[in-house]
């Protein structure tokens, strides 16, 4: 038995800044008032806790607003409690600006639209949860586009960006936020609404003159700006990467009194975004990319100006440490090889509105390199594809520097600081110096082009004396950085992490301008207190810290990658937030179609983490909470995989239910569709009658409702005939030649024996012969999804009895639902970590697509035939679907792999009754208007078994697997057999039966190891 003990015994206190006002009248207030959503319970609470910070504090509440209004009506609510507020846009944040004891307000889920975008002024008006890459897909329709794209540019919010004067890639060509915002809608604390931009002298004194709280406003920014403009020309770095401090030299005369740029940057401490005006600028039409390799990091910085000279749309650098750990890591192993060699790089892009042109720019560059004496090695991409590649492994930079394998976890704290580009070089030995000194090992990377540099550092936040070194470090480093004419802070602002940094860079009497600037728009201290300016420390509101002491309890799963500790597993997700994208990957299918935080792979996380923390989530495994933000999960397995910290949401899920459930009845579905391999046996007696009953006018809704299966789903239909009875009766084929385990899955053997059928058919054809285990077997996949993690053990243990023979002759053993195979690779060796057995089977289980590209020298006829391909979400996330693309090749397919995600049937969810809705959604999104539209054109393959379920039920088409696609080739023409001699393909499964001897059996009797009769 686990401990089930809530971890009470292990609460901390809470962090700093309580608010002492009555919540409960607060939320009441807020429901009467807006339309929106207002979440006071805890588990919003634990959901909004963090960002992707070392911070951490517990909010007042949430408010999801749907309209403007509801933003408005908040912030008066809130005024009349008198409590602090803060808006938040994707929650990425990594200073800790985004986290408060605060009524947190989510934009994202409603507030996303493009209210105009002008091609031909070249602007867009835009709510500020719009995700960014949501307006750059519109504005590219004319070829333009928000220059500023920071690495998380498929979820980031513009309303965050604009918070934190957020930068990226392609700052180099439009500048950063900042410079690309004309106009804001604002709203400060205390009720006035309000459009700020550029200011000419007449119009400030106009405004002035009027009064009002608008003119009181505009009276004492002037009067801040000509009391501090000469010491902000002198003190402010002329640096393309200056984020640190509020933009106060927008205020200066030279800038246009720039209000709405002023207000860029200020992290949500001073109005509310409600809507923006942005810049759009020109976007070539065609694209290359250069990398060039250099004998280290250092050289790559010292040769940035050559490169910006040639005018880059954007350059970035990256040293051999973050190419070490992604090869430790096994990430774009693949793609590393496509750069040129080299320990340090630079990655140019150019641009042009034909290819030509784009082309004759890199070549530019390159041949002005090759006149030097020591010319770094080059290599040219205008392949979209390749190019796709070697920025993905540039934007791979935090998933290969937070855990790494054999390596200290890191974290933020000196992520982004920034120098002249002409200095880069200069700046990283001396950087790498001070890393020594401490005894700090990381990687180098970043917008070189822009002298900003990334890394994540082995800060030692859980004690008193690593917590000090951390703070005698960047404030070392801040130092250096100002002594080359830099900025702390190049891209992620400075929230709490570098608020005791900013006299350093700026002195106290700017500070005193700050706090000014600050007490203008928010006199009250009310907008997203403690940041930037009186601001809490570095050491305070520490997500881990000094009394970080998690509850540690027993598990079911062995938690290797995670030194066995659960506790670590829910420190993984550092709050990137890629799991929040709508579109592209697999993770995370509940997100996408509901754009809920606690259905996202990070909300999942981060209310796991709280739930070993024990102070909002006080209930442990019996949490509801915890329970409610899980249930949405199809466990596909798709965040083990896009995850950058490969946090395992569907392993968790299946921890958290099986303790949740000790003692407890589970729901009606988790015995009707979890114990399906009981079920299956019993109905392979009496298929015909079962058939019937799940069929047949009112009779099928009661059994529905006593399975809680959805009652617009269709049964599936048990076969006539098991593929088990089909292969009892038939002669051995191949006798004495090299042995191939099939398994026998309970999906495949009871629904589509066809499916197996044709897969033995293949096998044989390559020269193998095929063989069955023995016993009927279960690998108990279905188990998981209800927490039954007993039950499932107990069954993977009988394989390992059953199978022990096969399995220590290193038989490769052929699974054709790619959910089985995923259970041999992952949750096996989570059960019997340190089993030889185990290990062996994990390693030798594979899909059919694996076996025939890595073990067959078999080659197939050709198709020549259209198909689009469906993966299934464990293939993806488990098998990488590395050998698909490989073997469709092989036979002359020409074949698209379809970005569909999750089918959204994922085993039994999309049958489960409250959970049709979302499995249809997640359907629709991609994968079922594409077969609809393709079907009668192309092939449809589908390998897993809910997929081709979700496909037939929903779309009306049946979906081949590889196997039959397979078949088919051999169908439609001849092959050779291992003699040389051509032997006809079987047409139909009669035929099938013809062509394979079938005999009447009535015996078995024991042979030798392997074969089976």
């Amino acid at each position: 038995m686990s401990d089930q003990k809530p971890p009470s015994t292990h609460t901390r206190a809470e962090p700093g800044n309580k608010w002492r006002g009555d919540a409960k009248n607060l939320e009441s207030a807020l429901k009467k008032k807006i339309s929106g959503e207002v979440r006071f319970d805890n588990g919003s609470r634990a959901l909004y806790a963090t960002d992707s910070s070392n911070y951490r504090q517990i909010p007042i509440g949430v408010v999801v607003p749907k309209t403007v209004d509801d933003v408005v009506q908040t912030i008066s609510v809130c005024r009349e409690f008198s409590a602090p507020f803060l808006s938040r846009g994707g929650g990425t944040s990594l200073a800790g600006q985004c986290c408060n004891v605060a009524v947190v307000m989510d934009f994202s889920k409603y507030l996303h639209k493009i209210i105009e975008l002008n091609p031909q002024e070249k602007f867009a008006r835009i709510e500020p949860g719009i995700v960014l890459d949501d307006l750059r897909a519109e504005a590219e329709k004319n070829h333009l586009t928000f220059g500023p794209d920071p690495s998380t540019h498929n979820h980031c919010t513009l309303g965050g960006m604009i918070g934190n004067n957020s930068c990226g890639v392609h700052s180099v060509m439009a500048g950063k936020t900042v410079e690309n915002i004309e106009e804001l809608e604002i709203l400060t604390y205390d009720g006035l609404r309000m459009r700020v931009g550029k200011t000419s002298d007449g119009e400030l004194e106009k405004t002035i003159r009027e009064g009002g709280r608008r003119g009181e406003i505009y009276l004492a920014l002037r009067n801040l700006r000509d009391k501090y403009a000469d010491l902000i020309r002198k003190k402010y770095p002329k640096i393309p990467r200056r984020v640190s401090g509020y933009n106060l030299d927008q205020l200066l005369p030279e800038n246009g009194f720039h209000v709405a740029r002023a207000l860029v940057g200020s992290e949500g401490t001073c109005v509310t975004v409600l809507e923006a005006k942005t810049r759009l600028v020109h976007s070539p039409i065609h694209r290359c990319v250069v990398a060039l390799g250099y004998p280290s990091v250092y050289e790559a910085g010292d040769h940035v100006m050559e490169v910006l000279a040639h005018k880059p749309l954007g350059l970035e650098g990256l040293d051999d440490v973050l190419a070490r750990n992604m090869k430790k890591l096994k990430m774009h192993d693949e793609d590393l090889k496509l750069m040129p060699e080299g320990k340090g790089w630079l990655i140019a892009e150019f641009g042009g509105d034909t290819r030509e042109e784009a082309d004759a720019k890199a070549n530019a560059l390159m041949d002005q390199l090759k006149k030097l004496p020591n010319p770094p090695s080059m290599k040219l991409y205008d392949d979209p594809d390749e190019e796709k590649k070697i920025w993905e492994v540039r934007e791979a930079g935090l998933g290969a520097t937070a855990r790494v394998p054999d390596e200290p976890v890191t974290w933020e704290g000196w992520e982004d600081s920034a120098v002249p580009p002409e200095k880069v070089g200069a700046y990283l030995r001396l950087l790498r110096a001070l890393f020594k000194k401490y005894d700090y090992g990381c990687s180098l990377y970043g917008h070189f082009g822009d002298g900003c540099i990334h890394t994540r550092i082995d800060f030692g936040l859980k004690n008193k004396d690593g917590i000090e070194k951390y703070k005698k470090f960047v404030h070392e480093a801040a130092e250096l950085v100002v002594s080359l004419g830099g900025s702390i802070s190049g891209e992620h602002g400075d929230g709490q992490s570098k608020a005791d940094l900013l006299p350093i860079m700026f002195g106290e009497e700017l500070m005193d301008a700050f706090r000014e600037f600050k007490k203008i728009w928010d006199p009250l201290n009310k907008m997203n207190p403690g940041k930037v300016v009186n601001a809490f420390h570095q050491d305070q509101n520490l997500r881990l810290g000094t009394d970080y002491h998690p509850w540690n309890p027993e598990t079911k799963f062995f938690y290797g990658e995670d030194n066995g500790n659960f506790a670590e597993s829910t420190l993984r997700c550092v709050g990137v937030g890629k799991c929040r994208r709508g579109e592209g990957g697999t993770m995370c299918p509940s997100y996408m179609v509901t754009r809920e935080e606690k259905h996202s792979t990070r909300g999942r996380a981060h209310m796991l983490f709280e739930m070993l923390q024990g102070e909002v989530i006080k209930d442990g495994w019996h949490s509801e909470e915890v329970k409610a933000s899980l249930d949405l999960c199809l466990a596909c397995k798709g965040c083990q995989s896009d995850c950058p910290m490969h946090v395992d949401v569907a392993t968790y899920k299946a921890e958290f239910l099986s303790h949740y459930y000790e003692g407890k009845l589970r729901p009606r579905h988790a015995y009707s569709m979890g114990l399906i391999h009981i079920w299956a046996r019993i109905a392979s007696k009496m298929p015909g009658l079962v058939n019937f009953v799940g069929r047949a006018p009112l009779i099928k809704n009661v059994v529905k409702w006593l399975g809680g299966i959805s009652q617009k789903r269709k049964m599936p239909q048990f076969a006539p005939t098991t593929f088990r009875a089909w292969w009892k009766n038939r002669a051995p084929v191949n006798e004495g030649k090299t042995p191939v385990v099939l398994w026998v899955d309970t999906f495949n053997n009871h629904f589509h024996p066809e499916i197996l059928q044709s897969a033995v058919l293949v096998l044989e054809a390559t020269g193998r012969r095929v063989i069955l285990p023995e016993q009927k077997l279960c690998c108990g996949r279905p188990l998981y999804d209800f927490g039954m993690l007993d039950h499932a053990k107990k069954m993977l243990a009988d394989i390992l009895v059953s199978m022990r023979h096969e399995i220590r002759a290193d038989i490769p053993i052929v699974g054709l639902e790619p959910s089985c195979v995923s259970v041999f690779r992952d949750e096996l060796k989570r059960f019997f970590p340190y089993d030889e057995d185990a290990l062996r089977l994990s390693k030798n289980a594979m899909t059919i697509s694996e076996f025939l590209v890595e073990h067959s020298q078999f080659e197939f006829p050709k198709l020549n035939r259209k198909a689009i391909v469906h993966g299934h979400c464990h293939d993806k996330a488990v098998m990488k679907m590395k050998c698909e693309a490989e073997l469709y090749k092989s036979i002359g397919l020409e074949f698209e792999v379809l970005d569909s995600g999750c089918c959204g049937m994922a085993g039994s969810f999309g049958f489960e009754s409250e959970h049709f809705e979302i499995s249809e959604k997640v359907g629709e999104r991609i994968l079922l208007p594409r077969v609809r539209e393709e079907k009668n054109e192309k092939l449809v393959i589908a390998d897993g078994f809910s997929c081709r379920e979700q496909i037939e039920q929903l779309a009306n088409h049946r979906a081949l697997h590889t196997s039959e696609v397979l078949l088919k080739v051999l169908k439609e023409g001849s092959y050779k057999n291992p003699e040389g001699k051509k032997i006809e393909a079987p047409h139909t499964v009669p035929e099938m039966q013809e062509q394979s001897q079938l005999k009447n059996r009535t015996k078995t009797e024991p042979v030798e190891i392997g074969h089976e009769h």
